[in-house]
């Protein structure tokens, strides 16, 4: 008895490690390579913007990092995730509110390009949906996928283009495991 009480403590204590150091460890086992873009689009619908208007609230001069979170949140409130067609375009999705993971990326880069001119950093920063590859320890895991649906993986990268910095950003993944940065390279 005093063995198994041991062996489910043990087993609890790594899923309580997993869980609270998840971002850390998919950062180091997960690798995300771009293999191009998507088009990157312009709000042009008013419940669009008054949406994003709407959760920023009374936000004063938030730092890139604060941007980046604000928009992942408002994606990963606006969307549910849906593996059927749908659209990819914004100014659809804040009606439809299903995307799969192109719709995800087009829909926070949007968000995110929104803020940056709101905050006047969009001269200095820009958000680029991506289309990509997951590499796993060095292997690119999409080409173990038969289906066309796993061919490639969207994401986002937000380029500062003075200072050649940039973050990369899986809002699909934010949405159901809540990690907020992924490796680039």
């Amino acid at each position: 008895m005093k063995i198994i009480k041991r062996i489910v403590l043990a087993i609890l204590i790594i899923i309580a490690i997993g869980l609270l150091f998840r971002g850390w460890f998919y950062r180091n086992l997960i690798i995300y390579k771009s293999v191009g873009q998507r088009t990157n689009y312009l709000v042009t619908d008013r419940k669009l913007a008054d949406y994003i208007e709407l959760s920023v609230g009374e936000k004063k001069d938030p730092d890139i990092k604060d941007i980046i979170k604000l928009s992942l949140s408002i994606t990963s409130h606006q969307l549910n995730f849906t593996a059927s067609r749908n659209y990819n375009d914004p100014n659809k999705l804040i009606y439809s509110k299903t995307a799969h993971c192109v719709g995800y990326a087009s829909f926070f880069a949007t968000t995110c390009n929104y803020l940056l001119k709101k905050y006047e950093l969009g001269g200095t920063w820009t958000a680029k949906p991506q289309i990509g590859q997951l590499y796993f320890l060095g292997t690119n895991i999409n080409k173990f996928f038969k289906s066309s649906f796993f061919k490639d993986h969207d994401f986002v990268t937000i380029e500062n283009k003075a200072a050649c910095e940039i973050f990369a950003v899986d809002p699909t993944l934010n949405d159901y495991f809540y990690i907020d940065f992924v490796t680039y390279k």
